[in-house]
């Protein structure tokens, strides 16, 4: 298949973070701080990707406020001509800081949002006092002017503040939020007990997500990541595996998604070893799953083949213990049945105890 240019990259700068948010994306073995790119590697990166054709840069973490070149790797990323997007929790953001990152060019801020009072955000993130200093960092990002997008991690634990979390962004003068439904991968997979959603919540957000665009329209752009588990149709996960965006870890390593290691068998490169351009282009890893090839039946056959792609190719690692099969979420897969029936068991039962994210070094 014709390869096109990636059109945006998450740049993964550290897995430091002061949250331990119990539904992190990020691995279980997270890249310590010596490992980290330092700023001339992330620098030329950013280079790289934008001779790549690369129009959106999205700096992550982790949190990447822990980096103290923040503001050097933003004024480096606007050098290379690239549309820079902070995904932060906000804890380590100041006023000064944030004036010097508007000064060094940043275009947007989207600012996490574990829960809509003190008592459910902190619990969550792990982090006493993180709701309060939430709150006076959007202060801070509207005083000053940046475009926000809130992004709130919706679970089994806090479904119930969805109407809040949209009032919330109204309030903040946000633009756009992502209510997002937890996704298990990471750390969400190992607190999956705790974490699923029932299927009465996830029919309730559906309804008060529709409720909200047409109430809100003109005012506030909702995008949704809907329950998985209890879906009938798989989400288009990166827009097609190696076909729209890539990921660069803390040490290097170029991945096509943020869980793609958990696929045994495939090779990853590192940009420490290899252009950019000729990982996205040639490396084992981006061609694995990219286009339809690949597939097997329901898949294969399907009508749906070049629109959701099969699904998430992690999550067919997961839950069918094969990334070829067809993503479990998916009605015409065989483990369908078998995953609506395991996730509602997992809903309605007693509550389990969370295991918060841990630290990095």
């Amino acid at each position: 298949m014709s390869v096109p240019p990636p059109i945006a990259m998450l740049a993964e700068l550290t897995h430091r973070c002061p949250l331990a948010c119990p539904y992190c994306s990020n691995p279980l073995e997270l890249t310590r701080k010596d490992s980290e790119l330092d700023t001339a590697a992330w620098a030329g990166i950013f280079r790289q990707a934008a001779d790549l054709g690369v129009l959106q840069l999205h700096l992550s973490g982790g949190e990447p406020a822990t980096r103290r070149d923040l503001t050097e790797l933003v004024a480096e990323a606007r050098a290379a001509g690239l549309y820079t997007n902070l995904i932060t929790s906000g804890i380590g953001l100041t006023e000064k800081r944030l004036r010097a990152l508007d000064a060094a060019g940043l275009d947007h801020i989207q600012l996490s949002l574990q829960g809509t009072d003190a008592a459910m955000a902190d619990r969550i993130g792990g982090y006493r006092g993180g709701f309060d200093r939430k709150l006076e960092v959007a202060r801070l990002i509207g005083k000053i002017g940046f475009p926000l997008t809130l992004n709130a991690v919706l679970h089994r634990q806090n479904l119930h503040q969805l109407p809040r979390a949209i009032e919330m962004a109204v309030e903040m003068g946000a633009r756009r939020i992502e209510v997002a439904t937890v996704q298990f991968h990471g750390w969400a997979l190992k607190n999956r007990e705790a974490l699923m959603p029932t299927r009465a919540q996830a029919r309730a957000a559906d309804a008060t997500v529709a409720e909200a665009r047409a109430r809100l329209k003109g005012v506030l752009v909702i995008d949704y990541v809907r329950a998985d588990y209890h879906s009938d149709y798989p989400k288009r996960c990166m827009g097609g595996w190696g076909t729209t965006g890539l990921n660069v870890t803390p040490e290097g390593t170029v991945l096509p998604c943020h869980a793609a290691q958990t696929i045994p068998g495939l090779v990853f490169d590192s940009v420490r070893d290899r252009p950019l351009a000729e990982i996205w282009y040639e490396g084992a890893a981006f061609a694995a799953y990219r286009g339809t090839d690949w597939m097997r039946e329901p898949c294969a056959g399907c009508e749906r083949k070049t629109v959701d792609f099969g699904g998430c190719r992690c999550q067919a690692m997961a839950l069918a213990g094969d990334p070829a099969a067809a993503d479990p979420v998916c009605i015409k897969s065989p483990h369908h049945a078998a995953l609506q029936a395991r996730a509602e068991a997992f809903a309605t039962a007693e509550a389990s105890e969370i295991l918060w994210r841990a630290a990095a070094g």
